[in-house]
């Protein structure tokens, strides 16, 4: 085969991958428009019904724990089967159809349900996914692939509540916003149906170029785990910086939204760049990303105002890098036909680092502020010492690679 003929066949298949990433992240847009939108109000929502604050946070709690911890038997599931393309569309039903359905919900035990159903089928899809993500963005960059959807994503998480808000003020209520929240919801599934129409073997998009292990979770992998575990338990909640700015009456209640939405829009931004950065220098691009954003919280915690604009931006940058980059990451590491087990690790481990992490800082807060600061950074710069181990791990095996193929 001719070099022309091999580099136009590339080129089609890096143009064919790239569309599929796109295609999801239009997937994702609309359902994070659906999803998030919902996730904005729900907590008034269920007070409307009766709830207790004590009933709110329990729904919210399970419903994160089962979102998570759900995902390593999803990821098993759909590396065990292979119907990657079935998981996705069972979870993102699921995901997405209980949230209209919040608006014939009569009583608060029924609403409580819907929404953890709607984390349910988030676990059920999310590893099989970001597996199939995976394969495409190994044509166009892991980094840069998984970076352009998470700016897909984050500008539906933007729009969605923006929605509800509107929604809300033209005096409709919550049942009118949610029934609103269906039109994108269909929409998803949609375009989800054509991604599954054009691309119904996405492991065939799969670069064949890159040297990997050949079974297995490599050992970089669980160091890796920890690492991005010390990240998430150091990293606090918006929810818990906004509350200490209504606590310090620093700013108006109607300024939080619209920092959230802020900390969103720098999201999208840092995801290109720190995408476009990982497949350049792979997990050192994780170490500065990490390294920038471990002082959010003294900026966030212990200053003014303006230094709480400072704090929320670098905790806008870092939740960027974590979710574009960490599962590149995975997927330069471990071998296809084990992805979705490793996101479905991945996932469930993350969850339970930040849950835990948040439970803790939450006891801080009332204890010592500085402790929380202090306790948020020293995670965070522990977490960046095991990323380097993990980068000269990788580094290691691309030098042992080189040199098994020496002739």
């Amino acid at each position: 085969m001719s070099s022309a003929l091999v580099d136009s066949k590339r080129g089609a298949n890096r143009d064919a991958a790239m569309k599929l990433v796109v295609l999801f992240g239009i997937v994702s847009l609309l359902s994070d428009m659906t999803y998030e939108g919902a996730r904005s109000v729900t907590g008034p929502f269920l007070a409307t019904l009766g709830a207790s604050g004590t009933v709110v946070g329990l729904v919210a709690g399970l419903g994160e724990f089962i979102g998570y911890g759900l995902r390593i038997v999803s990821g098993y599931v759909s590396d065990r089967t292979g119907q990657y393309w079935l998981m996705t569309g069972l979870g993102y039903a699921f995901n997405l159809l209980a949230v209209p359905l919040l608006a014939v919900a009569g009583n608060w035990q029924l609403a409580a349900a819907l929404m953890i159903a709607e984390r349910t089928g988030k676990a059920i899809r999310k590893p099989a996914r970001d597996t199939m993500l995976s394969y495409a963005t190994s044509q166009v960059g892991h980094g840069w692939g998984f970076a352009v959807h998470e700016a897909m994503d984050q500008i539906g998480a933007v729009i969605g509540p923006l929605l509800m808000a509107l929604a809300l003020s033209a005096g409709g209520g919550y049942r009118s916003a949610f029934r609103i929240l269906l039109v994108p919801a269909l929409l998803t599934l949609g375009v989800l149906v054509v991604a599954r129409v054009l691309y119904p073997k996405p492991r065939d998009l799969e670069a064949k170029t890159t040297v990997i292990e050949s079974k297995g979770l490599p050992q970089r992998f669980w160091v890796y785990i920890l690492s991005i575990g010390l990240v998430a338990a150091g990293y606090a909640d918006f929810p818990l910086i906004a509350f200490h700015l209504k606590q310090t009456a620093a700013i108006p209640d109607t300024w939080v939204p619209l920092l959230y939405a802020g900390a969103m829009g720098i999201d999208a931004v840092a995801a290109l760049f720190f995408g476009w950065l990982f497949d350049r220098i792979k997990v050192g691009s994780l170490i500065w990303a990490v390294s920038v954003s471990a002082f959010f919280a003294p900026f966030a915690f212990l200053g003014g105002i303006h230094a709480a604009y400072v704090g929320i931006a670098l905790w806008g940058i870092g939740m960027g890098a974590q979710e574009s980059i960490l599962k590149s990451a995975i997927a330069d590491m471990v071998i296809p036909e084990r992805r979705g087990s490793a996101y479905g690790i991945f996932n469930a481990s993350y969850g339970l680092f930040w849950f835990a992490g948040s439970a803790l800082m939450g006891v801080l807060y009332d204890v010592s502020i500085p402790l929380l600061v202090c306790f948020s950074v020293a995670a965070q710069v522990v977490s960046v010492v095991a990323l380097a181990a993990v980068n000269r791990g990788a580094a290691r095996s691309c030098g042992e690679s080189a040199q098994n193929h020496l002739p």
